[in-house]
């Protein structure tokens, strides 16, 4: 009887052993013994920044694989991803190295990609992107605290003099102390002018203190305003204006923008020439009326005649007065 607890004894704690053993490395190996193995990846980079083999591969926070080796290619590093076989990474995803916190170990971030995209092949490269590392984000924290250092020492010299130079509290000292007196005579002066001010002195002081300078100011802001007024209505209809001309509209668009009224008012003003040219010629009738000084003597000659004419009318009939005209013409 006690040989047979013995043995059932023996066997719980093998199987328990077993068990320990198998979780162990099932812990270990992250749960991978008869699972497929997946495929892998390419992610290059300029720097892993402690990326070490057994890392996560995560997409969108999700763990996906395992970094399952470093390691350098030319001038850049390079990690092998193992990517769980179910898992299809898009083409057109990105590849960076997260840092899971200021004591957290680093990762491998995936992004989703976009959808529809065809997946990577198996051993093809992911694309890659560097994003800010803690220790250069320091680095720069470090060099900015010694900037803003520096800074502020020049800042404190300048204010307070660095012993050989003065700073700006000293000079404004000096300059206060050695200008005093006209300090003094300024305020004076400025007193007495607000004082002449408040009197209603001067030109400015009865603009202050006058009522009707006052009034008659708004009043020729106000015509200016008016003024303004009219003449942004103008500018509005001198663009109205140009508009319709633009358009052709109106008699002036007509004009500039209608080629046969163009071409019957260049005939007119061709016609006008040639009427003057002959005018001033002497050529016509009304070119020699208004150039022959004969056709002016005659026709001067014959109202001398008509006037005679007229004033033997007075003593004459009728038949006689007919005769004495047509005698005086002729």
């Amino acid at each position: 009887m006690q040989n047979s607890q013995q043995t059932a004894r023996v066997g719980l704690f093998f199987i328990l052993g077993l068990a320990l053993t198998w979780v162990t490395f099932e812990t270990l190996s992250g749960g991978r013994v008869f699972k497929n193995k997946g495929y892998t990846l390419i992610a290059g980079f300029e720097s892993l920044k402690e990326l070490k083999e057994g890392d996560d591969v995560r997409m969108a926070g999700v763990k996906v694989g395992v970094v399952e080796k470093t390691r350098l290619a030319g001038r850049r590093a390079e990690a092998i991803l193992r990517i769980e076989g179910d898992t299809k990474i898009p083409s057109d995803a990105t590849a960076s190295i997260v840092m899971a916190g200021l004591i957290g170990t680093n990762y491998i971030g995936v992004d989703l990609g976009s959808a529809g995209v065809p997946p990577l092949a198996p051993g093809s490269e992911i694309r890659t992107k560097v994003t800010p590392d803690i220790n250069a984000i320091m680095t720069e924290l470090g060099n900015l605290g010694q900037k803003l250092e520096g800074a502020l020492g020049a800042f404190g010299n300048s204010m307070n003099g660095d012993g050989r130079n003065p700073g700006l509290f000293q000079k404004l000292d000096r300059l206060v102390t050695e200008n005093g007196e006209r300090v003094n005579t300024t305020m004076t002066n400025l007193q007495e002018i607000t004082t002449k001010l408040n009197r209603g002195e001067g030109t400015l002081g009865k603009l202050v203190n006058d009522p009707a300078l006052h009034d008659e100011l708004v009043a020729a802001v106000g015509e200016i305003k008016t003024t303004a007024t009219q003449a942004r209505v103008f500018v509005t209809d001198a663009q109205g204006l140009l508009a319709q001309v633009k358009t052709g509209k109106g008699p002036l668009g007509t004009l500039v923008y209608d080629e046969a009224a163009a071409n019957d008012l260049k005939a007119t003003v061709a016609n006008l020439r040639q009427v003057s040219d002959k005018l001033a010629k002497g050529e016509g009738t009304l070119g020699k009326l208004i150039n022959d000084d004969s056709l002016f003597t005659s026709a001067q000659s014959t109202l001398r005649k008509a006037d005679r004419a007229i004033d033997g009318l007075d003593d004459s009939g009728p038949i006689t007065a007919v005769g004495i005209v047509a005698k005086s013409l002729f």
